[in-house]
């Protein structure tokens, strides 16, 4: 059972989410975007309250005897050991190889991974990821809850020959330059379809061939209550040019791995012969059809319209 201050951390989350969602559909997404990234006071306090939920709240949860929450930072250390570690990689290279060939595509790219991992954690709050030996770290956010965190707005960050960073501020990353990039209960803080789009386009131009993208995304319900809607995040992630290569539906959240594949071509193909008719090329999350006026949003209404993602943020565990 959640605490009072868990709660009220919760809810304010939410409420950011909620907000932005509205004002992009008000002012359009890149200007409510743009207002949002000058709203100091706001991002402050947002980042206070997800590092209280993260290292307070959601550990406790984890660590918990009788919890049945995932951690999201150990899932994804765990994959990547397999993949980088272990050569799991190799598996999923010799599968792309053979569907190459078999349908006469030339592949002229190979694995080149770092050692340590190369990681950007986009959206990574505190830097959680700071303790393993085996990543080298890049952590990002809009507003850093410590100094181990660069200021940095992953929408607007520019690609060029190398990374450029002043002030504990990234403006540019080198292309194709890391193994692994996170996203973590980051999609749905990006208020519209066509941004979560950008990000993730983003993001394929800056991991290396056969990098992955791992991605977490919050929910309660039932493993089958939303599979067409990561089925379509599966569908667009494919036209990008990623695979995805694990799915797990963990009892708050989806844990997603997705690979660029050697060949964008190789991916496409699977999004033109498994894509069904209700698929798009869109992201979409089950929050975006609860935008409401401001006017007609009372204190009920609101209730019933987060009432889908209540447990989401309320039990989650971060770390």
């Amino acid at each position: 059972m959640a605490s009072e201050e868990h709660k009220e951390l919760s809810d304010y989350i939410k409420s950011v989410h909620l907000s932005l969602r509205k004002s992009s559909s008000k002012l359009g997404a890149d200007t409510a975007w743009q207002e949002h990234c000058c709203n100091v006071d706001t991002l402050s306090k947002y980042a206070e309250c997800m590092q209280k939920l993260a290292t307070t709240h959601w550990e406790t949860n984890c660590n918990s005897a009788t919890s049945e929450a995932t951690s999201r930072i150990k899932w994804a250390v765990e994959f990547c050991h397999d993949y980088f570690n272990n050569h799991l990689y190799k598996k999923y290279r010799d599968k792309e190889l053979g569907i190459s060939q078999s349908i006469g595509l030339q592949v002229d790219r190979e694995e080149s991974f770092s050692e340590p991992i190369k990681l950007l954690d986009v959206g990574s709050c505190y830097n959680p990821f700071k303790v393993y030996n085996m990543f080298d770290v890049i952590a990002i956010d809009l507003c850093p809850a410590n100094s181990s965190v660069l200021q940095c707005d992953f929408l607007n960050v520019e690609i060029g020959n190398c990374h450029t960073i002043k002030d504990l501020t990234a403006t540019q990353f080198q292309h194709e330059s890391f193994d692994v990039i996170t996203f973590c209960f980051l999609l749905e803080y990006i208020p519209t379809s066509q941004l979560r789009i950008a990000a993730c386009e983003k993001a394929y131009k800056l991991v290396k061939p056969g990098g992955i993208l791992i991605i977490n995304t919050p929910d309660s319900k039932h493993v089958g209550a939303n599979s067409k809607i990561m089925k379509c995040w599966r569908y667009t992630l494919a036209e990008i040019g990623f695979n995805r290569i694990k799915y797990e539906k963990a009892k708050f959240m989806h844990c997603m791995v997705f690979r660029k594949s050697l060949n964008k071509e190789i991916a496409q193909r699977w999004a033109l012969l498994y894509k069904e008719p209700y698929m798009e090329y869109a992201i979409h999350i089950p929050q975006d059809s609860n935008i409401l006026d401001d006017e007609e949003l009372d204190t009920t209404t609101q209730h019933i319209d987060e009432d889908s993602v209540l447990d989401d943020f309320q039990e989650l565990p971060f770390h």
